[in-house]
């Protein structure tokens, strides 16, 4: 069939292997580095995945990861001349077709994890169908864990449809009787029954975010002590996984449980508490208890006041469906959901909504155009967003002068486009020169590009107030997080001292490697690096003017009651707090 069609959709279980194991039949068959030095790519909607199964994969075939198999994320590349199978995220090959518009390296395209539906997958699957017009030669493989293949199929005009049997053994589905008041509390009261009563295995839990991961380590910890001292139980050890976690630690998860306190004595088992990455993509073997809220946090775009928001939301059917099927891996699992079968049947939807309906476009606006696609209207998107949407992410973009009023790039919109931002970062970025505060708009760009720098601990958020307050400047939160990154480059000791200053030391280490990132961009594209001195009194005001420069369309001014704002755009009043791009003008 591979050999028969360019186009195939494939559909295998989670846990089915079709990750680690298509590309590699693949590359065996193809072997394209005979072929003109072509490469397979295999791309994932996370970070996490790519960075992970790359390094599974290299395992499997005995190289060593960066050589024949490597992968490249947003600021990382673990690749050399030698790669000939990549992963890498769906948004780094969408940069790569910015410049190479019919992809020439590549032999093959693999598209995994299609039905996660991001942003960048959605523009890819429209682009990639444009391109095997172009190029017979290219070959492209569809893969997708869910059953709505035949959307898939339709898509890419009927192409033919392989489906892979996983190996899943039953799974038994318990609901809660009432609905829980905290999803928090509940779900760790039920990993904790889980272990003083269910037979040995290990439980994945899946919550919304970072320090609501942090927080239930914490917590289940601290019972479990009191559990072993109560009753005879084995040990417990809570694994977390997300997103901005260092790769070293999520590795972690793949260990095995720990081993019992003592010969014959109750099984230890370890608890993974992950994001929804463990929905899909990834894989834990030993799993045999999932306990879900049924909640996760997904990406919301209100064009009117142009705010994107992460919320907790309720999760899909099909979404809640993955997570359960991940306790049958091993041997027959139970789920715990913690919402009662009512709530499942009656206000789950059946599938999440695609990221492109539930996004700011501005962004997808200026690839599409970068990539040379100026008919938007009649891109052949899967799921055509709103107009809406659409509209104000061009007006956005003209405002920005990104684009000229009868929407093509400008010289500025294709600087723009190089960089891996938002637009209005990378504006502020471009303009910042004129302000002559290119340095610290650099480090602000790199702050606001990696979590929240602040951390503020239950039982000691008092003291990490104080503490913020040594670097709080008058003029807004961004010259905080400055004076916060200042201080840090200054210290010999970092680790010991984000600690005393309840600060986060992974983001700012992450920011640092982001800011060498965009500053090697920054040279390459010849956008000079200066510094008002700052002993004058306009190096703050020269900062602020910049930051104005790409976010003017979030000023806001302060109602006469002080607990709302009315941007000057639009005219949309907000409640206090506003989210950290807004100025404040009294």
């Amino acid at each position: 069939m591979f050999h028969k069609s360019q186009i195939m959709v494939l559909v295998g279980e989670t846990g089915s292997g079709k990750t680690t194991q298509i590309p590699q039949y693949v590359l065996f068959d193809d072997l394209p580095h005979l072929n003109g030095y072509k490469q397979v790519a295999c791309t994932q909607p996370r970070r996490v995945a790519a960075m992970s199964v790359a390094k599974r994969v290299a395992d499997e075939m005995d190289v060593e990861l960066g050589k024949e198999v490597g992968y490249s994320i947003r600021f990382e590349d673990k690749t050399s001349s030698n790669t000939i199978l990549k992963y890498m995220t769906d948004g780094m090959l969408l940069r790569e077709a910015m410049h190479d518009h019919l992809l020439e390296r590549y032999s093959c395209i693999i598209l995994d994890e299609a039905h996660e539906r991001t942003l960048a997958t959605d523009i890819l699957m429209g682009l990639l169908k444009n391109v095997a017009e172009e190029r017979p030669d290219l070959k492209i493989i569809i893969m997708s864990a869910t059953l709505d293949a035949q959307k898939f199929q339709h898509y890419f005009n009927d192409a033919p449809l392989l489906a892979v049997p996983g190996r899943t053994h039953p799974v038994e589905i318990y609901y809660t009787p009432e609905p829980e008041r905290d999803y928090l509390e509940a779900a760790i009261r039920t990993v904790l029954q889980i272990h003083a009563t269910e037979p040995e295995g290990d439980i994945l839990l899946f919550l919304t975010g970072e320090e609501e991961i942090e927080d239930a380590c914490r917590k289940i910890n601290a019972e479990v002590d009191l559990l072993i001292r109560e009753a005879d139980v084995g040990p417990l050890k809570p694994y977390a996984l997300y997103g901005t976690l260092p790769p070293q630690q999520q590795q972690r998860i793949f260990e095995p449980a720990p081993p019992p306190f003592k010969p014959g004595g109750p099984p230890g088992r370890k608890v993974v508490v992950s994001t929804n990455i463990a929905e899909t993509s990834l894989t834990i073997d030993g799993i045999v208890y999932v306990v879900d809220p049924g909640f996760s946090k997904q990406k919301v775009y209100n064009p009117r006041i142009r705010v994107e928001s992460l919320l907790v939301s309720p999760i899909s059917k099909a979404s809640a469906q993955q997570r359960a099927g991940r306790a049958g891996r091993t041997r027959p699992g139970k789920c715990f959901r913690l919402y009662t079968e009512s709530a499942f049947k009656k206000e789950l939807i059946e599938q999440t909504y695609p990221e492109i309906l539930r996004s700011n476009l501005a962004n997808t606006v200026l690839e599409l155009k970068k990539l040379g696609i100026d008919d938007l209207v009649h891109f052949d998107f899967m799921d055509p967003p709103a107009p809406e949407t659409m509209m104000r992410a061009l007006e956005e973009l003209n405002y920005l002068a990104c684009l000229d009023d009868d929407g093509n790039l400008t010289a500025l919109g294709k600087l723009a486009a190089e960089f891996p931002l938002d637009p209005a970062l990378a504006v502020m970025l471009i303009s910042s020169p004129e302000f002559f505060c290119s340095n610290e708009i650099l480090s602000l760009t790199a702050l606001l590009s990696v979590p929240q720098l602040f951390v503020r601990p239950p039982n000691n958020r008092q003291r990490a107030d104080e503490m913020k307050k040594l670097f709080a400047h008058e003029d807004g939160d961004h010259l905080t997080m400055l004076n916060v990154y200042h201080a840090f480059k200054g210290e010999v000791n970092q680790p010991a001292w984000c600690r005393e200053h309840f600060l986060s030391y992974r983001a700012l280490q992450n920011a640092d490697n982001v800011r060498a990132q965009l500053q090697r961009i920054m040279e390459r594209l010849e956008i000079r690096l200066v510094s008002t001195e700052f002993s004058e009194k306009s190096y703050y005001e020269n900062i602020r003017k910049a930051l104005v420069s790409g976010f003017f369309m979030q000023v806001a001014m302060k109602n006469p009651t002080g607990k709302a704002y009315t941007t000057v755009k639009d005219n949309q009043v907000l409640s206090n707090p506003l989210p950290p791009h807004f100025r404040n003008s009294s």
